[in-house]
C-alpha cells in the first residue's frame, strides 16, 4: 500500500479550493438532530464521537447529523497546508460547506482515529491538540495519512461545544513534532 501524506482534509482542501469557484453541484441535507448524551457531556465523549462519525465503509450512510450536533452553529473548520512550492494554504469552512466538499472523497470509505492528545483545560475552557492517523480509498487503493487536529471547545453548564476545528497534515517538511505524540 502506498503511503501517502496527505489526509481527506488535504484533499478537501483541494476540492474546496475548486468549489469556492463554483456552486457546489449537491448540497448534502444534514437534519437537526439532539445530541446524543455520551457524545458532549465529557471532552473524552466528545472527542470518542469528533473521530467516530467520520468512519464510514464505502457506500455506507454518513453520520453527518450526528457530526453536526458536535459544533456551534457558527464553527470554522480551518485547514492549513504547504504546497510544493512552499506557499501556505489555507482554508476555511462552515460545517455545511465542510459535509459538501467532503462527501465525494468520504463515498470510497474513510477511517481516522486519535494516536495521541494534549489537552489544556481551564475551567469551563479547553485547547485539545490530537495527533491522527488514518486511511482513505483513492482510485482502488488505500492511502495512509497522518496529521494534528487542533480544537477549541467550551462547556455550556449543560455539555461540550465544540468552536473550531483547525488540522495540518504530516508531510516531509512537517512532521509531527515528538511533545504531540
Amino acid at each position: 500500500m502506498k503511503h501517502v501524506t496527505s489526509t481527506l482534509k488535504v484533499l478537501v482542501l483541494a476540492a474546496a479550493l475548486s468549489w469556492s469557484h463554483a456552486s457546489p453541484a449537491q448540497t448534502v441535507a444534514v437534519k437537526e438532530v439532539p445530541a446524543r448524551p455520551a457524545d458532549v457531556s465529557t471532552l473524552d465523549g466528545l472527542m470518542r464521537a469528533f473521530y467516530e462519525v467520520v468512519n464510514t465503509a464505502p457506500d455506507d450512510d454518513r453520520q453527518w447529523d450526528r457530526d453536526r450536533t458536535l459544533y456551534v452553529p457558527w464553527v470554522r473548520f480551518i485547514a492549513t497546508s504547504t504546497d510544493a512550492s512552499g506557499k501556505v494554504k489555507t482554508q476555511i469552512w462552515t460545517h455545511q460547506q465542510y459535509v459538501d466538499a467532503t462527501e465525494p472523497l468520504v463515498a470510497g470509505g474513510f477511517k481516522e482515529w486519535e494516536v495521541s492528545r494534549k489537552t489544556k483545560q481551564y475551567g469551563n475552557i479547553a485547547h485539545v491538540d490530537s495527533v491522527y492517523e488514518g486511511e482513505v480509498v483513492a482510485d482502488g487503493s488505500v492511502e495512509r495519512f497522518k496529521g494534528l487536529n487542533s480544537i477549541e471547545a467550551y462547556f455550556d453548564g449543560r455539555r461540550w461545544w465544540i468552536s473550531s476545528v483547525m488540522w495540518m497534515s504530516e508531510s516531509p517538511a512537517h512532521p509531527i513534532p515528538t511533545e504531540f505524540l
